[in-house]
């Protein structure tokens, strides 16, 4: 039986595909600012791995890298909403560049105090410091909410792209970081990291065709600042628990397959998760949004919550590293959905004036959920069997679920895409 005319072709869908995410190019300069940024991006998901194997390399001590590198990490959470707050008060450009141009002077202190020998609190502080790099995904996703703004379904598949952007750096930052540090040096890695990130980030600022008007007008500040936004802290729980699925889900991938004695697998699990995730945001962004963002977002947990049991089944069967790795690669599949959902509203709820500032703080959210997961997982790893640890990222999962579905209940949210969340864009204070 031959199929209906009217339907395309296995061999046409890519093209399909990308037609469909030609009008998020339309506006002149955009993909001039997605470029720039993603070199900032790569240098992003390269400092992870780049400072734990300089220290670790340096001063024979895990424990002291991944304690200095989760310092960092907390301490972007904390810098982040405060240059976001600056960048909608002054520009983007204005703050990120000197923004860019100060935090190299910490990281080239950081390599001097790890080559020098210096105290152990040197590193922490040059680290900490370090953190506050201007958030460039974050003033990617202001950026297209600023040319999109009038059409919802364009602005989905920029946020459905910046989404898979991300994943594509996470994916090639620590094999690229990692690589540097051994073939060339313990210090390269970092270094690269840092070059990329201050040429992305002024290549990114010099693209001031589509940059945001900054708002100097004076606003009514609701009490308790920006996460009293209606509707914003059950979506900040969302992100958080998000963030811990991610730093737990990778932590017990490595020790499990270190358990197994295939150490060197591990990262290449890593690598099919963030290729599920990816390849999932480009088919997502590619379907026409026909829910409020809020009902997706719930939808999106919800499948997120079940792909995540695969990878538990896998790890507490005892399972081998093939059928791990097609367990983590469907389980990634769910996240980029929710993400994309996440950011979706995130810029619908928060008012514009105030907007680079409020995704900044579900990024922060995001990183300490991060920093959070992996500890709990590195823990449970210490002391439970292999596998046991993926009770973790299920368990956030669930989590994100339940604050998902509180967020969807709200009144209206469940009325068609004019509702209440709609009607909550750009509110004037």
């Amino acid at each position: 039986m031959s199929l209906p005319s009217s339907l395309p072709s296995l061999a046409s869908l890519p093209s399909l595909a990308l037609a469909r995410y030609r009008p998020v190019f339309a506006a002149p300069g955009a993909l001039a600012f997605t470029l720039s940024g993603l070199l900032g991006r790569l240098a992003l998901a390269m400092n992870g791995v780049s400072t734990v194997v300089l220290i670790a390399d340096r001063r024979g001590s895990y424990a002291l890298a991944g304690a200095v590198s989760a310092v960092g990490v907390l301490a972007g959470a904390v810098l982040l909403p405060l240059l976001g707050r600056l960048v909608d008060r002054l520009g983007q450009a204005r703050v990120a560049v000197p923004a860019v141009l100060a935090a190299a002077l910490p990281t080239g202190a950081l390599l001097l105090c790890v080559r020098s020998g210096a105290p152990a609190w040197t590193l922490f502080l040059c680290w900490a410091l370090s953190g506050g790099s201007p958030d460039l995904g974050g003033m990617a996703r202001a950026r297209w909410a600023h040319l999109h703004r009038a059409d919802p379904a364009v602005l989905h598949r920029a946020n459905a792209l910046e989404q898979s952007l991300d994943e594509l750096c996470f994916m090639a930052g620590p094999v690229l970081g990692m690589a540097l540090c051994t073939a060339l040096a313990p210090e390269a890695g970092l270094l690269a990291a840092r070059a990329l990130g201050t040429a992305g980030t002024l290549l990114f600022a010099a693209q001031r065709a589509t940059e945001p008007p900054p708002d100097r007008a004076p606003h009514r500040h609701p009490a308790g600042g920006l996460v009293r936004t209606p509707g914003l802290p059950p979506l900040l729980a969302v992100f958080l628990a998000a963030g811990v699925l991610f730093g737990s889900l990778e932590v017990t991938t490595l020790a499990y397959t270190d358990a197994l004695g295939r150490q060197a697998a591990g990262g290449g699990l890593l690598a099919l998760v963030a290729a599920g995730s990816c390849v999932s945001g480009l088919v997502f962004g590619a379907l026409r949004p026909r829910r409020p963002a809020a009902r997706r977002l719930a939808l999106g947990t919800g499948a997120m919550t079940a792909l995540m049991l695969l990878p538990l089944a896998a790890g507490l069967s005892g399972a081998g590293v093939p059928l791990l790795g097609a367990a983590l690669l469907a389980a990634g599949s769910g996240t980029a959905p929710t993400m994309v959902s996440g950011m979706t509203l995130a810029q619908r709820l928060l008012p514009a004036h105030r907007l680079t500032e409020g995704m900044a703080l579900a990024v922060s959210a995001i990183l300490v959920g991060i920093s959070t997961g992996a500890t709990l997982g590195g823990a449970l790893a210490q002391h439970t069997t292999p596998g046991t640890g993926y009770l973790l990222p299920a368990g956030a999962a669930a989590l994100a679920l339940l604050a998902a579905t509180r967020l969807s209940r709200r009144d209206g949210c469940r009325n068609g895409p004019a509702d209440a969340t709609d009607r909550l864009t750009h509110r004037s204070d």
